[in-house]
């Protein structure tokens, strides 16, 4: 071989690892930009299910205030209730 022809074999192999390296580095960068958006995504549904969490519990809370201030009403018409049932006896 020549030293022309060993000049094309290094200048062959050089673009080929150029292109070999740009050809890597946009797959790890897609890659990458698919995983943020994977993650936002998962992010955005665990904020969704958080949110529907809370109102569900203030739901709950509401409701347990509306049966707590019913057991009261109820426990102080027993109360009055037992004193009529001692008075008749």
């Amino acid at each position: 071989m020549s030293e022309h022809d060993w000049t094309e074999v290094v200048g062959a192999f050089g673009v080929f690892v150029l292109l070999t390296t740009v050809v890597t580095t946009i797959i790890v960068q897609l890659a990458r930009t698919l995983r943020a958006r994977a993650i936002l995504a998962r992010e955005d549904k665990y904020k969704t299910l958080a949110e529907t969490a809370v109102r569900t519990q203030e739901g709950t809370e509401r409701q347990l205030a509306e049966l707590g201030s019913r057991l009261a009403a109820m426990e102080t018409r027993m109360t009055s209730l037992e004193r009529v049932l001692k008075d008749v006896e």
